[in-house]
């Protein structure tokens, strides 16, 4: 299987997943910066991610 790599299935929801993406940072307390972010470190990174993780399943669950 070929990877996909870092595109959105949708084009159109990217501007919508960066914004999510700024929010979730922000709770979490990293400072996320349009464009690149190499200085994060692991930690950091994963944490965002994570939160935006718990914000999907909290919105999924709310639906059901």
């Amino acid at each position: 299987m070929a990877s996909r790599g870092n595109r959105a299935l949708i084009p159109e929801a990217r501007e919508g997943l960066n914004i999510f993406k700024m929010e979730a940072a922000r709770e979490v307390g990293v400072d996320l910066k349009p464009g690149y972010n190499g200085d994060l470190t692991s930690r950091e990174n994963g944490s965002v991610g994570g939160q935006m993780v718990k914000k999907m399943v909290e919105a999924y669950e709310k639906g059901l």
